[in-house]
């Protein structure tokens, strides 16, 4: 359940402008600060139903903009790049620097 929330804290950070504000909030409310779907549903005078459905057809949006975009994927294998360079023996501090802005660039 962590890998997949975790997964899906990414593809939010990723995709979230594409979203509607009330997906945004329903997810921002259930992902991020871990209100139950019972809490949600009270906040926004709605069924439980109503925001466990919200949330699935979200999260399966989520996962198609993954699949067409790739941000996620290629994200990842940057920072594996990056670490792999940063820890090459023959990585000056300059480079290692460099990496270092490269990545506060995501």
């Amino acid at each position: 359940m962590l890998e997949k929330t975790t997964r899906i804290n990414y593809l939010f950070d990723f995709y979230q402008s594409l979203l509607t504000p009330k997906q945004k909030s329903y997810m921002s409310l259930y992902y991020l600060d871990d209100f139950s779907l019972g809490e949600i549903a009270e906040e926004f005078d709605v069924s439980r139903q109503a925001v466990f459905d919200n949330i699935k057809r979200t999260e399966a949006m989520l996962e198609e903009y993954e699949h067409k975009l790739n941000l996620l994927e290629k994200f990842q294998e940057r920072n594996k790049m990056i670490k792999k360079i940063k820890e090459h023996p023959h990585a000056t501090k300059e480079i290692v620097q460099l990496l270092h802005n490269l990545e506060k660039l995501d």
